[in-house]
């Protein structure tokens, strides 16, 4: 039944027509598109995995929310553009949020609260924190169909700041007070391997050793025979992690910072490149070196590339230190080095587009279980566009193009004694892509509910 005493509001008229209006059509919801997300957390069953983990310390005879249903109403939430808690408040009475949770729209009853989101937030110990990470590497093997010959993983990290003294939080180099989450990539695919808070400094040759071996143990314990590599800039440039990646057959690209006695070594490659650029007039001449390199702090010698660009400004000479064989300096950085730049593509959704950088709890472990919750938001979101075929525009569509294109479109929720029935907009513009998807995302036989 309509409230018809909801307040109005007006329009400037129209052909001499009066328009007002009111928020009174009664079951309408404007994330019709949240069913496409359950769909393909029904396929993953990322949330099921992470309750697993999760501990319920509730007294069973008082429980009204199950965890896995607390934990698909968080993570279709944060994908819809809600990353906040608060948005709860009213949220959790929405027809179509209920539908995708499991719950019928009507007669149902509503979603956890933000009080009750925020102690599930708040409930896991450190120990169960390190086993959700642990879930999310799990999960991205198991997107595999069978162990792949070689993966690479594209590492970095990222400034995530903070509005307090939260746990962890350091004044960085950023001239703000922030966290600086390390993120792990599959380069070939752009899914999220793992996210790890941490503290707002550069991490150290033993942090980054200590989150390597993490890492290559749990792959290795299922992908004994895999090929890794692992890529990321000078911050992981250290001793620690590449006698690590040495002693355990992983191999390594990092960029390297340079040095006076490194930069001698390439001195005449480097006067060549200048020269050319010089007697030639032209604007850019980019030329590669390759030497052989110890630090002081190194356990031995190491193969440096260096890529050596004269411009009318100058020379520019950037290094990268890798244990590769057999490829020349050219593919080293060009190639293979050069292509972790999409890992800030990855990284810019993870974080701005899913706001995981909504880390504003006061613990560290539970800003840790945030950035677990939008990773699997991050999933889901990867999942649709997955869904959608290479042909459309949409299969290469920035996350927050397919959150207002396919997510946020109005539906109004119909629920009679037998059935339950989605009404879309009849003008909605990718109607033909979101039925495609919707057909591309059904469950298989197996997969069914009873």
């Amino acid at each position: 039944m309509l409230d018809n005493t909801l307040p109005t509001f007006p329009f400037p008229a129209v052909s001499r027509k009066k328009i007002t209006a009111a928020f009174d059509a009664g079951r309408l919801s404007s994330d019709g598109g949240v069913m496409l997300l359950a769909q393909a957390e029904r396929r993953l069953g990322i949330a099921e995995r992470l309750a697993r983990i999760i501990p319920d310390r509730r007294d069973p005879t008082r429980v009204t929310h199950a965890i896995p249903d607390m934990l698909r109403a968080r993570i279709f939430a944060i994908a819809c553009g809600y990353e906040d808690c608060n948005d709860f408040g009213p949220l959790r009475a929405d027809p179509a949020f209920k539908l995708a949770c499991g719950h019928l729209p009507e007669t149902g009853a509503d979603l956890a609260s933000q009080p009750t989101l925020s102690r599930l937030e708040n409930a896991p110990t450190i120990r169960d924190a390190i086993r959700l990470s642990y879930a999310l590497v799990d999960q991205w093997m198991d997107s595999y169909v069978t162990p792949p010959d070689g993966v690479v993983l594209d590492i970095d990290d990222t400034c995530d700041v903070v509005h307090g003294h939260q746990q962890l939080s350091l004044f960085a180099h950023y001239d703000e007070r922030c966290f600086l989450p390390i993120h792990v990539y599959d380069s070939a695919t752009g899914r999220p391997v793992a996210v790890v808070l941490r503290p707002g400094k550069t991490p150290s040759g033993v942090e980054v050793r200590a989150h390597l071996r993490r890492l290559v143990r749990r792959i290795r314990t299922r992908w004994p025979l895999t090929r890794l590599t692992i890529r990321g800039d000078s911050h992981y440039a250290r001793p620690e992690a590449m006698d690590f990646c040495e002693q355990n057959g992983v191999s390594y690209l990092f960029g390297l910072a340079g040095s006076r006695p490194l930069t001698s070594k390439v001195q005449d490659t480097a006067d060549a490149v200048r020269t050319q650029r010089a007697v030639e007039d032209r604007e850019v001449v980019r030329g590669f070196a390759e030497t052989t390199h110890r630090a002081k702090s190194w356990s031995g010698e190491r193969r440096v590339v260096a890529r050596i660009e004269a411009t009318r400004l100058g020379l520019d000479i950037r290094f990268v230190v890798t244990n590769l064989i057999g490829t020349s300096p050219r593919v080293i950085y060009e190639s293979l080095y050069c292509a972790r730049g999409q890992a800030e593509n990855w990284i810019k959704f993870h974080k701005a587009q899913l706001a995981s950088d909504r880390t504003s709890c006061r613990r560290a472990v539970a800003n840790q279980v945030r950035l677990v919750l939008h990773t699997a938001a991050y999933w889901l979101m990867l999942t649709v566009r997955e869904a959608i075929p290479a042909v459309r525009d949409l299969a290469r569509a920035e996350f927050a193009t397919l959150r207002l294109r396919l997510l946020k479109i109005a539906v109004r929720v119909q629920e009679t004694a037998s059935r339950i029935r989605l009404a879309y907009a009849s003008g909605c513009p990718d109607a033909d892509l979101f039925r495609a998807i919707a057909a591309t995302l059904l469950p298989g036989p197996r997969a069914a509910s009873p």
